[in-house]
C-alpha cells in the first residue's frame, strides 16, 4: 500500500511512518520512484505494540 494509506491505517503522519521505515520497524519496497509498505509489516508492528510489556 502507499505511504499515505499505511500512515492513515495505523494513525500516524507520513513523517512518523518514514521514521518507522528508517528504523526498520516497517518494511518498505521501492517500485521505481514509488514507496510501498507491506501490509504484513504493519500487522506485525500493531501486534508488537499491543502486546503487554
Amino acid at each position: 500500500m502507499t505511504v499515505n494509506e499505511a500512515a492513515r491505517m495505523i494513525g500516524v503522519g507520513r513523517t512518523k511512518l518514514y521514521e518507522l521505515i528508517a528504523s526498520g520497524e516497517i518494511e518498505a519496497v521501492k517500485l521505481g520512484k514509488s514507496t510501498r509498505i507491506t501490509t504484513s509489516s504493519l500487522h506485525k508492528l500493531v501486534m508488537q505494540r499491543r502486546a503487554p510489556g
